[in-house]
């Protein structure tokens, strides 16, 4: 027997990434709301664009209107004074009403209003009012405004003024409202989606205490207001208190038949001691009563109900106390890295089980074909918020196919890891435990021959009492 120093690196071999493999899903609030959002989104849009589209023929018109009679009293000004008083006038348009009135010359060069469908139709409405031969700009000689061209008898004339005061309602206008229409669409979305998730989120938690046995608090509300979801919570309760009186009645029967089954036992091993003289039949007898009880153990212990309690427990006086009935036995050898002071949260008993179970599990399946004696590497660190702990043998291995249907209930595997004293139950016993204490467990082969058991603890957040 080797005893190897602190810290292995075997513990750093690839462990299967199983879980990598594993589907990533979404949760239904969040696919809930992405979907109440598109459909809000969408709302929100065909709203818009409905409004603008009602909107476009009066806004058209008004602009058109605002326009036409700007035009038209600027034009009764100018006819209406002379040729003193036009100046003054034309001044005082420019200071106060921020209109430009100046001739026309044949030589000035415009470019021609916008030609979006809005403006083409203001420009439109601005001929049929003011005539045909009235002309609608953006520039003219370079220089940015809304210009019309009109007459005067024969006189031609440019008015100027600015776009802002005709032009449609600014952007900002818009995004503050589809912002505001969005943020509120989507609080409801969101309020929506969490009255559909809440009854099931509780019926998640709930089927996460009977999955751990604890029954009593797993009853859900029956007086809801919704008529499906007070089915589905009256059904689930009837369901958890037949599982509650399953288990109950399991507690008995388990408890006769370790008493009914070990009395008699008991029995015929004190008769076959007194009464059998051939020394080796004796023998014989005994082991198979002796296999008959450990195959009992192994039934009781699949079966034991739940109810762990965590504790800080020292994962390294449980190995050793595990290893001590083992070491003396001259078909086994073991080979231990442990790091120093590895507290794990844990139900002390059960993690002895567990322990116990992987040493004999490796103690009956990792024999050397030559050799005929088991060599066993055991290795614990910490990392992070947890604690590896691996348990190797040097066996023959299991087919990659097979490693998933160890932990299945009486599942064997080929012959050269099957024994005819053998329950099929340890591992799953192991797998089982290590679940109700929340911790992980993992089986693969070895890259140089052997099965390994990969556990995942729960590092100890509380020092030992």
């Amino acid at each position: 027997m080797t005893i190897a120093k602190p810290v292995t690196a075997e513990l750093q071999s690839p462990r299967r990434n199983s879980s990598a493999t594993k589907r990533s899903g979404v949760s239904l609030f969040w696919r809930t709301f992405f979907l109440l959002s598109v459909l809000l989104a969408g709302s929100v849009w065909a709203w818009t664009e409905t409004l603008h589209e009602l909107e476009f023929e009066p806004r058209a018109l008004h602009a058109a209107r605002q326009i036409a009679s700007v035009v038209n009293l600027s034009r009764a000004a100018v006819m209406h004074t002379d040729g003193i008083a036009r100046v003054s006038l034309f001044k005082t348009m420019k200071d106060q009403e921020h209109v430009t009135i100046q001739l026309r010359e044949p030589k000035d060069q415009f470019e021609p209003y916008d030609s979006d469908d809005i403006n083409l139709h203001v420009t439109k409405e601005i001929q049929a009012r003011l005539g045909a031969d009235s002309i609608v700009a953006r520039s003219v000689n370079k220089v940015e405004g809304l210009w019309v061209g009109f007459s005067i008898e024969n006189d031609q004339y440019w008015l100027r003024t600015e776009r802002s005061r005709f032009d449609e309602p600014a952007a900002k206008t818009w995004v503050i409202w589809i912002l505001t229409t969005a943020a509120l669409s989507l609080a409801g979305a969101a309020w929506i989606a969490s009255l559909i998730n809440r009854p099931l989120k509780d019926l998640s938690k709930a089927a996460q205490r009977v999955r751990e046995g604890d029954f009593e608090a797993s009853t859900l509300d029956e007086n809801v207001s919704t008529q499906e979801i007070r089915a589905v919570n009256v059904g689930f309760n009837r369901m958890t208190r037949k599982l509650a009186k399953v288990e109950q009645d399991r507690a008995v029967m388990l408890a006769g038949i370790s008493h009914d089954l070990r009395t008699p036992l008991a029995r015929l091993r004190l008769e076959a001691e007194l009464s059998v003289a051939d020394p080796v039949a004796r023998n014989n007898m005994a082991a198979d009563i002796e296999q008959l009880d450990a195959i009992i153990d192994k039934f009781l212990d699949y079966a034991r109900p739940g109810g762990i309690t965590l504790q800080p427990v020292s994962l390294n006086q449980t190995i050793e106390t595990c290893l001590a009935p083992m070491r003396k036995r001259q078909d086994i050898t073991f080979k231990v890295a442990l790091q120093d002071g590895l507290l794990v949260d844990a139900d002390p008993v059960e993690l002895q089980r567990v322990i116990d179970n992987l040493l004999q599990n490796a103690a009956r399946y990792g024999k050397g074909i030559d050799t005929g004696i088991a060599m066993v590497d055991i290795s614990a660190r910490y990392q992070d918020n947890n604690v590896l702990l691996r348990v190797r043998d040097h066996g023959a291995g299991v087919a990659p196919e097979q490693l998933k249907q160890l932990t299945t209930p009486f599942f064997r595997g080929e012959a050269a890891r099957t024994s005819a004293n053998g329950t099929g139950l340890g591992l799953a016993i192991v797998e089982k435990t290590l679940s109700r204490m929340g911790c992980t467990f993992e089986l693969s082969n070895a890259n140089s021959g052997g099965l390994c058991a990969n556990i995942k603890l729960q590092r100890a957040t509380a020092r030992l009492a």
